[in-house]
């Protein structure tokens, strides 16, 4: 991840950017997901459960407005 100066913009201006293409990108995320092994089929497990919690947060959603 790099950034260039642009004309006339200041240090803080500068590392404001950096830090919007950062979250942006998803670079920490990614470096917080590899820091330690996790096998296919934990990866698996947690898809699921990620998968069930957000059927469960659509469908009350939906409750909520109908």
């Amino acid at each position: 991840m790099s950034v260039e100066l642009r004309p006339g913009e200041s240090q803080e201006a500068l590392l404001k950017r950096f830090r919007k293409e950062v979250v942006r990108d998803r670079i920490l995320s990614t470096y917080r997901k590899k820091r330690w092994f996790v096998s296919k089929s934990e990866n698996k497990r947690l898809a699921k459960q990620r998968a069930a919690r957000k059927a469960r947060r659509k469908m009350l959603a939906s409750r909520r407005r109908g």
